[in-house]
C-alpha cells in the first residue's frame, strides 16, 4: 500500500520542500509541536482550530483560521475545503491531530487532495485505531496481547463480566463519549457499581459502543509507548517510551512526563500490528505491562501524532518533520530515539501531582527528584514564548473546559 500523494511529474523535490506549506488542524500544545517542527525547517505553517489556540501565537504560524464547529464531520470538511482554497495552487500537508479528523481525512481523501496532500492511511487502518473493537479484533488476530474485554450489548450482558478483580467501563469510540463526560472510563469493583457505571455509558452514546475491560494493575512506570513513522506498514523510524505520569492519574486524558527507554519487548508485537494493519503514517501504540505475569497489553493506538510527539525531536527523530519530508518526496532513513530522554506539560502534570502528594500517591522528594530529568517541555519555548504566555492566560479556560 502507498497512500502519500505522488509529486507531479517533473517536479524539483527540494524547491517543493521549500514551497510546500502544512496545515495544521488543531493548535493545541500538541499542534504547536508540528508548527515548531517544521517552522524550524522553514515550512511555511498555518494552523486552523475551533478553539482558543495557543499555536497560533507561535513565531512558527504564518495564517490562522478561527472556525465554528471542527467536530462535525460536515462542517469540518467544508471548512478544510474552503482553507485548501484560500492556500492554492499550493498542495499543502494535512496535519490532523484529533481522532475525529484523522477518520475526516481517511474518509473523504479525494476531496481533500483536491488542494491537500494528505499523509493519512485508508480508512480500514484508521478505523483499527479509532474504534477499539477493531483495535482488540486486530490484536487477536495477530497475537499480540490485550487485556480481556466484554462487548456486553445490553444490560443484561453484563452478567457475563468476571469481577473477580476491578474492571473499566470505557467507549469503543472515544470521541462519542470523551466530549460529553471529559473522561476516558470508569472503574468498577462490583456488579453494582458496573451496572451503574454501564447505564451511564449507554445514556450517552450506543451500547453497541461500551466496553468492559479488566484493569490492568500497575502504576505509570507500566505504561509503555511504541512510536513510529510507518511506510507500507514497516516502521522506518521509532521511538520507545515510559508515559510515568498521566492526567488524571488513574485513567489518563493524556501524559504529564514520559522518558524515552530501551523497550525491546514493544518491538515485536508493534511491527506485527502495524503489518496487519498496512499503515501508512504516524502513530502510537500504547501498552501497560500486567503486573500478574509482566506481558506487555496493548490498551490505545493514536494514528496520529501523539501528545508528547516533541519527545522525538528532544531524543533525536523529529516525527512530523519526517511526515513531511515523505509526503513532498525527499528521503526519509531509518532512525531511532536516544534513551533516557524526558518530557513534561507543566500546566497538568504539576496540578496533578499535587493532588496525588495530597492523597499520599506521591512523595514530593520523589517528584522534585524526578523534575531534574526534563530535557523538554510542552509548551515553553525561550526561542517562542508566546504560547506558553497564551497557555498561561488561557489557564481558567481550560481548568473548566478540559479540567486541565
Amino acid at each position: 500500500m502507498r497512500t502519500r500523494t505522488r509529486r507531479r511529474q517533473g517536479a524539483d523535490p527540494v524547491r517543493s520542500s521549500s514551497t510546500v506549506g502544512a496545515l495544521v488542524v488543531g493548535g493545541d500544545y500538541q499542534g504547536l509541536g508540528i508548527a515548531r517542527s517544521l517552522g524550524r525547517h522553514d515550512v511555511p505553517v498555518a494552523v486552523i482550530d475551533d478553539e482558543p489556540s495557543i499555536a497560533r501565537w507561535s513565531r512558527y504560524v504564518g495564517r490562522r483560521w478561527s472556525v465554528p464547529d471542527l467536530r462535525d464531520p460536515a462542517t469540518a470538511l467544508a471548512a478544510l475545503l474552503r482553507v485548501g482554497e484560500a492556500l492554492a495552487p499550493a498542495r499543502w500537508v494535512l496535519f490532523p491531530t484529533r481522532e475525529e479528523t484523522v477518520a475526516l481525512a481517511a474518509e473523504h481523501r479525494e476531496e481533500l487532495e483536491q488542494f491537500f496532500r494528505v499523509p493519512t492511511p485508508p480508512m480500514s487502518a484508521v478505523r483499527a485505531a479509532w474504534d477499539k473493537r477493531e483495535t482488540y479484533r486486530l490484536a487477536e488476530r495477530t497475537g499480540v496481547p490485550t487485556p480481556r474485554t466484554w462487548l456486553p450489548g445490553n444490560r443484561a450482558g453484563l452478567a457475563d463480566v468476571d469481577l473477580s478483580q476491578p474492571v473499566v467501563v470505557k467507549p469503543a469510540i472515544k470521541e462519542h463519549f470523551f466530549y460529553a463526560t471529559g473522561v476516558k472510563a470508569w472503574r468498577a469493583d462490583d456488579l453494582p457499581s458496573l451496572q451503574a457505571a454501564w447505564d451511564r455509558a449507554a445514556a450517552i452514546v450506543d451500547p453497541a459502543e461500551v466496553m468492559v475491560q479488566e484493569l490492568v494493575p500497575g502504576g505509570g512506570q507500566r505504561q509503555l509507548s511504541y512510536c513510529a513513522f510507518v511506510k507500507d506498514g514497516v516502521p522506518v523510524a521509532t521511538m520507545t517510551a515510559q508515559r510515568l505520569r498521566q492526567h488524571p492519574s488513574d485513567f489518563g486524558r493524556a501524559s504529564t512526563f514520559v522518558r524515552t527507554a530501551p523497550l525491546p519487548e514493544l518491538d515485536a508485537p508493534s511491527t506485527a500490528f502495524l503489518k496487519a494493519m498496512d499503515y501508512y503514517g504516524l502513530i502510537e501504540l500504547e501498552y501497560k505491562v500486567d503486573g500478574r505475569d509482566g506481558i506487555p497489553r496493548l490498551l490505545d493506538v493514536n494514528a496520529r501524532t501523539w501528545g508528547y510527539h516533541t519527545l522525538g525531536a528532544a531524543a533525536g527523530v523529529d516525527f512530523p518533520y519526517l511526515l513531511y519530508r515523505d509526503q513532498v518526496d525527499l528521503p526519509v532513513g531509518p532512525a531511532t530515539t536516544r534513551d533516557d530522554v524526558g518530557w513534561l506539560r507543566w500546566s497538568t502534570d504539576v496540578p496533578n501531582a499535587v493532588r496525588d502528594v495530597w492523597h499520599g500517591r506521591l512523595r514530593l522528594a520523589d517528584y522534585a527528584r524526578s523534575l531534574r530529568k526534563v530535557d523538554t517541555e510542552s509548551v515553553v519555548s525561550w526561542a517562542d514564548p508566546g504560547p506558553a504566555l497564551a497557555e498561561l492566560a488561557l489557564l481558567p479556560y481550560l481548568a473548566v473546559r478540559r479540567g486541565l
